[in-house]
């Protein structure tokens, strides 16, 4: 597993310091305007109707705020909030004792809901449409299903991966939101905001510095706030300014565009050992010391969102900007040079 500052996976103490940044409302809520005006309108119409919304299906990469929404819908309604996941049900019953426990009109959040057994993924379409569900008591001829009725409530569906939804499931959605990237003004809206909420002095070139190497990410965001609000305490005079900034995020290996020690390993394996590639993802990762699945879901969606990374057929490839980057000139033909000799996988 990486120890990336940037990466996918929190501790502990950062869950709890990204819990207390959150924003409560939609009011509160920066960016996503779309979304968010989608989610204010499904849900006023459904005070107004004095019954529970429908099923709510949110999309995006990790950190842009998925949980976040969860949360703020079970707000907006005034209800309770049952917080679970995909790969923590495992059998059909272990989703039958969330879902007999749910309040009237509660939400019920599944993180990761692609990842969910099949049969417990089954038991919940009788629950999203008919607020029933059948439990099986016994085995073999004798077995006998006990029909089960269940409180209305909300399910709220969390994915990364929202390809490997299967059908019957998504066409259950009655909304589906995609969340996207944020932008560098956004990010410093939410830089300064979490900035007052933790207490930390800040500058407006401070906020931009740490804005600027977010990688469009909020979670990212407010981590580097920490980091860089550690270093301003401990070697400066406390204050986030952009010096401060600069100076903390060269000490934690996060560069001006938001790579980190792991993404410029990536590209300097590709670069440097395999002559900007095409390589497998596998022989990749044996380069760089880390499990495939950790380079293909931590580093490649941003490498490929920044033009430094590309997947053809044969593997992956360094693009021109990739070597730029590394200080290099890159070769002829170089993808990025030459675009009529790329070809980009489906």
């Amino acid at each position: 597993m990486s120890e990336s500052l940037t990466s996918a996976y929190a501790s502990p103490e950062e869950r709890e310091a990204e819990a207390s940044v959150r924003p409560r409302s939609l009011d509160e809520l920066v960016g996503q305007d779309r979304v968010r005006e989608q989610l204010e309108l499904l849900l006023h119409s459904a005070l107004r109707r004095g019954a529970p919304p429908d099923h709510i299906l949110l999309s995006g990469s990790p950190g842009l705020g998925k949980t976040t929404m969860a949360m703020i819908v079970a707000g907006e309604l005034g209800v309770g909030l049952r917080i679970t996941s995909g790969p923590a049900i495992e059998r059909a019953g272990d989703l039958a004792a969330v879902l007999t426990s749910i309040g009237p009109g509660d939400v019920l959040f599944i993180d990761e809901i692609h990842r969910m057994a099949r049969p417990a993924e089954e038991l919940l379409y009788s629950a999203m449409e008919d607020f029933r569900v059948d439990v099986v008591v016994g085995k073999g001829p004798g077995a006998t299903a006990i029909p089960i009725d269940l409180e209305p409530f909300t399910l709220v569906g969390a994915t990364t991966r929202a390809g490997l939804l299967t059908g019957p499931m998504r066409d259950r959605f009655g909304f589906v939101g995609h969340l996207e990237f944020y932008e560098p003004a956004e990010l410093e809206r939410i830089v300064r905001r979490s900035a007052r909420i933790l207490g930390v002095p800040i500058t407006d070139d401070g906020a931009a510095e740490v804005a600027g190497r977010s990688r469009g990410t909020p979670r990212i965001a407010n981590r580097l706030l920490r980091r860089v609000r550690d270093y301003a305490e401990v070697r400066a005079d406390g204050v986030v300014t952009g010096d401060a900034a600069r100076a903390a995020l060269r000490v934690y290996d996060v560069d001006e565009r938001g790579l980190d020690r792991l993404d410029r390993a990536v590209l300097k394996a590709l670069v440097e050992s395999f002559g900007g590639g095409p390589v497998g993802l596998s022989t990749l990762a044996v380069a760089v010391g880390e499990q495939p699945d950790t380079v293909e879901e931590v580093c490649e969606p941003f490498l490929l969102r920044e033009g430094l990374l590309a997947r053809t057929p044969r593997g992956r490839v360094a693009t021109a900007g990739a070597w730029r980057h590394l200080g290099k000139t890159p070769p002829p033909g170089a993808v990025g040079t030459t675009p009529d000799l790329f070809s980009v996988e489906p």
